[in-house]
């Protein structure tokens, strides 16, 4: 049943039906002589739409909103209504109103449109923030994204489990790194005083902070007391802090990833922002289940790179000791945080006859199992090597025993034995870029030798190539990492070197520093290992 109602020309009640009775929760006495706003002063009236349609008779809807003495589950409550004018003969004009609730329609509207709104608010939040595998660049971006979308201001701490360099906290206590702070302009002070002067935080059982990561879920304390206030800090005088700022409502979400805590999001309100709703729980704990996952592959990419760059340089370590005659130099430096260490090694290898044996290779892949591999290729290639054979006899070898040991990695690899005895370098190239002479006016030469296959395929079939090294002559042996560009050709990228002119009479550590600085420029694409070697001055 329809509400019903009759107004006069000042839109006081002249009728009320039943069903409008109930609604309201008063007698239809109540109405009688009364305009609407003076019955339920929490109701909007339509008043300028009612006039309109006593002035020139024409029917229209309006919408009308609020609440009444009967409670509802929706809340506020809404209807829509059509007024008509009724002329009586002998009358003034009069409206009659009938309406039809439409609550339950404004309110799956409202909750489609929060859904939408936080559904775009995960998909903005999907590329801006864990962009990088940086773990403070990503807990840098989760607060720059939440403070001021939705809160204003943000911090994250996260849990740490390693204590170097610090003392270990006591008996019971959690400690959480500050890894990122957002806050608008004047209250960037809350953040830096928040937690204390230091870096970490050391977290008692009891805190709000403590029992959300215990726990598991969300803490929300909304327009807080001093005393709910200290539930949100170690050290309750920083209550003190919260009512300075003006911040009136904190929201605490876990950061939780394969179901351990890795972290935890702490958000504030102040001033006239809203105390945080039921749709901000939710929107802000999907938010912080993703940042946590990207927070943990961080973490675990940071952990492990970390491990794989100092076991590939233990591995790798100084080249040997070449005979007397030869100095050499080396480098190795690790790649950009985008992929892990790679499989680059070198190594100066004495022969008979005053003899030295100059490698360069790379192992194909990155991480833990690529330096693994460059280790056992290292140490096979040492064996080999031994037995003073030509270096394509030495790389055919080299070749069959990986491919017959079932190593799953190729590699490429450069052999080259210089002589001071007569003055030569013989060289010879699995898959590898060729090597490159510095000469003593500093030019380069690039030594374009055959390149046979990676070794590990067994295939064998290398060539070997004999040059001249003059007194002042420097042999260069290198990755790909070092020339390598994207959108360029690796043989225009080799070519490019003969274009450099390097200081040729200084010792080979500053020549292969300034050839860093020119190639590399600190943002290297992949690993780059560079192996100097030449005569040194006043050998036979």
């Amino acid at each position: 049943m329809a509400p019903i109602v009759v107004l006069d020309a000042q839109l006081r009640h002249l009728y009320v039906n039943p069903a409008w009775v109930r609604v309201s929760g008063l007698p239809a006495t109540a109405f009688l002589g009364r305009t609407l706003g003076e019955v339920l002063p929490d109701l909007q009236s339509p008043d300028d739409i009612l006039f309109e349609v006593l002035a020139d008779g024409q029917p229209r809807e309006a919408a009308i909103a609020g609440t009444t003495g009967v409670s509802s589950p929706l809340g506020q409550r809404l209807w829509r209504a059509v007024y008509h004018r009724v002329d009586l003969p002998g009358r003034d004009a009069c409206l009659c109103g009938i309406g039809v609730e439409i609550s339950n329609l404004r309110r799956y509207l409202d909750d489609l449109e929060t859904a939408h709104q936080r559904l775009a608010l995960l998909d903005a939040a999907a590329t801006r923030v864990g962009t990088t595998l940086d773990i403070e660049t990503t807990c840098q971006e989760l607060v720059d994204f939440l403070a001021p979308s939705l809160a204003d201001m943000a911090a994250v701490g996260i849990v740490e489990e390693e204590f170097t360099g610090a003392p270990v906290p006591p008996p019971g206590f959690l400690r959480l790194r500050k890894a990122g702070g957002s806050a608008p302009p004047g209250m960037e002070w809350v953040l830096r005083q928040l937690g204390g002067p230091g870096p970490y935080v050391d977290v008692p059982r009891g805190v709000a902070t403590r029992q959300c990561l215990d726990s598991g879920r969300p803490w929300l304390g909304n327009l807080a007391s001093d005393e709910l206030f200290q539930k949100v800090t170690v050290d309750p005088e920083r209550t003190k802090i919260f009512r300075a700022a003006g911040i009136h409502s904190f929201l605490i979400a876990p950061l939780i990833a394969a179901g351990r805590p890795v972290g935890v999001v702490l958000l504030g309100r102040a001033g006239a922002s809203q105390p945080f709703d039921d749709d901000d729980l939710v929107t802000i704990q999907a938010l912080a289940d993703r940042a946590a996952l990207s927070i943990d592959s961080a973490r675990r990419y940071s952990y492990e790179h970390t491990m794989a760059l100092e076991l590939q340089r233990a591995l790798l370590s100084e080249p040997r000791t070449p005979h007397p005659a030869v100095e050499v130099a080396a480098r190795y430096l690790p790649s950009g945080r985008s992929v892990l260490v790679g499989g680059d090694w070198y190594d100066s290898i004495p022969l008979p006859d005053s003899r030295t044996l100059l490698v360069m290779g790379d192992v194909m892949g990155h991480g833990f199992q690529a330096a693994v591999a460059m280790s056992q290729y290292r140490s096979l290639l040492r064996t080999i090597a031994a037995s003073g054979a030509a270096v394509d006899k030495i790389l055919s070898e080299f070749d069959r025993q990986v491919a017959h040991l079932g190593l799953d990695r190729l590699a490429t690899c450069l052999l080259a034995v210089m002589d001071p005895g007569t003055g030569t370098c013989t060289a010879s190239s699995a898959g590898h870029l060729p090597p490159a002479v510095v000469r003593p006016d500093g030019n380069i030469e690039v030594l374009w030798l055959p390149a046979g296959p990676p070794v590990g395929t067994g295939l064998g079939g290398y060539e070997s190539l004999t040059v001249r090294m003059d007194r002042g002559t420097t042999l260069l042996l290198y990755t790909d990492g070092l020339v390598e560009r994207r959108d360029t050709d690796i043989d225009i990228s080799v070519q490019a070197l003969e274009t450099l002119s390097l200081p040729a009479d200084g010792p080979l550590d500053d020549m292969l520093d300034t050839l860093l600085a020119r190639l590399a420029n600190g943002a290297c694409e992949d690993d780059v290992a560079i192996l100097a070697a030449r005569k040194r001055d006043g050998s036979k």
